[in-house]
């Protein structure tokens, strides 16, 4: 696999605590920077994913009144909770 070299300035704490991490798990450096930002794209990706999905419901009409949502949560701390409004 092609590789390109990224290059970031970031806090010396963090800096810090990435070197740890480094040498507890006895990885490099680059290895933990790599597993981070591929963490970080990955939940990237996935609200990109969750926010289309959820502005495709409204755009369908798919949604579900705000006093019903309010009511329902308000409901669960009595003894007796509404249904999930649906």
């Amino acid at each position: 696999m092609e590789t390109k070299v990224l290059t970031a300035h970031v806090p010396l704490p963090l800096a810090e605590k990435v070197d740890q991490i480094a040498a507890r798990l006895e990885r490099s450096r680059g290895w933990i920077v790599k597993q981070a930002l591929t963490a970080w794209v990955d939940q990237e990706e996935e609200r990109r994913r969750l926010t289309l999905e959820g502005l495709a419901d409204v755009g369908a009409g798919s949604v579900i009144d705000d006093h019903a949502v309010q009511a329902w949560a308000d409901s669960l701390d009595s003894d007796e909770a509404l249904p999930l409004p649906l």
